[in-house]
């Protein structure tokens, strides 16, 4: 059905003629904008992006990686929600007390948050939130039939209820101070059971949520739209109703050096994230915009809560993996911050402060390594000793995104004596045996799933050796592990950060990883939008974008 439309004043007349025609004109462009299936609206009302990997899917249960949170951000909302400074904000929640004796929240959820229209619901063709959809949803989440990828975030949960409509109830096992802010991922948005018990395994192309745009056009590989949702709950600092944009138009052009194309040709209106592809062509290598690209874009630039590591599989039989003293050389030997100017062009912040990245509690806490090739020769010399071996040598197993880095780290520990070869594979042949400890060393990254510092000190804890959690190198060290339990019992973000202080101290000494650098989130937009703003967690939230008219 073709949806109704407000009838514009023309404030200005013309002569009959010419008035006619402007009105056939805003006739034809109401009737296409709102029957046909993709939106023909103005340009300056439909914000496009493009996503150069595959969306698997639109459903919040599985947003586990950001080409699948991005849109879900756009579709679904949850209890709460968090702001640019990673602050926790009501979202459906209009506000929540947390008892500390029972470990229990209890959320309060407003009166006037509607489901997308959506012909599940009958005559009416929406209806209100309540408490019970939480309810609902997170079962969905925990269900083994459904299979979420997200069903760990319930982990410390002991019970959830609704009490009322308008009352959510959680209570936890233990004590848990991260929880609230996990509460802002989308696997615990709410989402209808009308929606999912009629569209089934399709609800993942056919979501239903409450979010700020809705629903209404995917042809996979190709193009996904999403339309203004005029039922929407936030408004702005003025009063006006969220969001601004009338439609988001997503293409998936699969290389980011097409995308790259795309956008310097205005065809869309952001890249996200740095590409060796076109690196040069848009920066200088100190990490400023190229003249040529200053009168029409901006570069919008924050710490990103992911580490890029690389990281020793201690349960190697291999006698340079079993040293302290070469894993500590490996940190010592090569430049990080020559590494970050020449192969990144200045984007990111080289990791001198341990597994921590800028950005959460902790980080610039303590000292980490600096390139010190002495120290480096006279660690190596110890493993020699120590060892008998006295041609020490590694392998390092990447993906040919980071071949730069890897080969650049090979040449700078062979000055030093290390001999390295480096095996470049597929990301999910690496993803795999990296899971299985197949490989003795490793590149990877850790984005945060949720803003706490316990989100990368678990990945040292010993009970979450792979693949049972996230500790991929089988690191064990009994203080941490002791120090990680008491951090979970302290709900001050002081105290606790003294004890993550701690904890990543532990964890350069003992070398288990190689931290390379923390992150940055980059972002090239064209200058006619304003209202996107640029997180730590690199979220894409688009409600309050609004794109300037361009000339005729």
């Amino acid at each position: 059905m073709c949806s109704g439309y407000r009838i514009f004043n023309i404030g200005h007349r013309t002569s009959d003629i010419g008035q006619l025609a402007f009105l056939i004109s805003i006739i034809c462009f109401l009737i296409l904008s709102s029957c046909s299936q993709p939106p023909s609206n103005p340009d300056h009302l439909v914000f496009r992006y493009n996503e150069h990997s595959n969306i698997p899917t639109l459903d919040p249960a599985f947003a586990r990686n950001p080409q699948t949170i991005w849109p879900t951000n756009q579709l679904f909302n949850g209890l709460v929600q968090l702001d640019d400074s990673l602050k926790v904000q009501p979202d459906i929640a209009k506000h929540w007390r947390f008892v500390d004796s029972t470990c229990t929240f209890y959320f309060t959820l407003r009166d006037d948050v509607y489901f997308h229209k959506d012909e599940v619901f009958g005559d009416e063709g929406t209806r209100k939130v309540t408490a019970y959809d939480f309810e609902y949803s997170f079962s969905r989440l925990t269900d083994p039939k459904v299979a979420s990828p997200g069903s760990w975030v319930m982990n410390n949960v002991e019970r959830y209820e609704a009490e009322n409509d308008s009352v959510f109830k959680i209570a936890l096992k233990r004590p848990f101070p991260p929880f609230l802010g996990m509460l802002g991922m989308r696997y615990l948005s709410a989402v209808p059971k009308e929606a999912v018990d009629f569209y089934g395994n399709e609800f993942r192309r056919n979501p239903v949520g409450t979010g700020p745009f809705q629903f209404k056009l995917w042809e996979e590989n190709v193009k996904l739209v999403l339309r203004k949702n005029p039922l929407y709950f936030e408004k702005d600092e003025n009063g006006e109703q969220l969001p601004y944009l009338e439609a988001i138009a997503i293409t998936f052009l699969p290389d980011k050096q097409s995308e790259f194309l795309q956008f310097a040709q205005g065809k869309i209106d952001f890249v996200s994230g740095l590409d060796n592809s076109y690196k040069d062509e848009i920066i200088t290598t100190t990490g400023a915009l190229q003249d040529s690209y200053k009168d029409r874009v901006k570069l919008i630039t924050a710490p990103y809560l992911n580490t890029e590591y690389l990281g020793f599989f201690m349960g190697a039989d291999t006698p340079e993996i079993k040293s302290n003293a070469l894993r500590q050389a490996v940190n010592y030997g090569f430049d990080r911050e020559k590494m970050v100017t020449y192969l990144r062009n200045g984007m990111g912040i080289p990791a001198h402060h341990g597994f921590i990245p800028k950005g959460l509690p902790g980080f610039n806490s303590i000292d980490g390594y600096t390139y010190q090739p002495e120290k480096a020769r006279e660690l190596i010399e110890q493993y020699k000793a120590e060892t008998g071996d006295i041609n020490p040598q590694i392998v390092i197993g990447t993906n040919s995104q980071y071949l730069d880095i890897c080969e650049y780290i090979q040449r700078e520990l062979e000055k030093l004596g290390i001999a390295v070869t480096i095996d470049v594979m597929p990301p999910s042949t690496l993803r795999q045996m990296k899971s299985s400890g197949e490989l003795d060393i490793f590149r990877a990254s850790w984005i945060a799933d949720y803003p706490d510092a316990e989100n990368y000190l678990s990945l040292y804890y010993s009970k979450n050796f792979t693949p049972n959690g996230p500790n991929y190198t089988h690191y064990k060290n009994e203080v941490f592990d002791s120090l990680y339990v008491a951090a979970l019992n302290v709900s001050d973000i002081e105290k606790r950060k003294v004890l993550y202080t701690q904890m990543d101290s532990i964890v350069v000494a003992d070398a288990p990883v190689v931290p390379l650098f923390y992150d940055m989130a980059i972002r090239f937009v064209n200058k006619d939008v304003s209202g996107l703003g640029i997180n730590p967690q690199n979220f894409l939230v688009l409600k309050r974008v609004k794109k300037a008219k361009g000339e005729d």
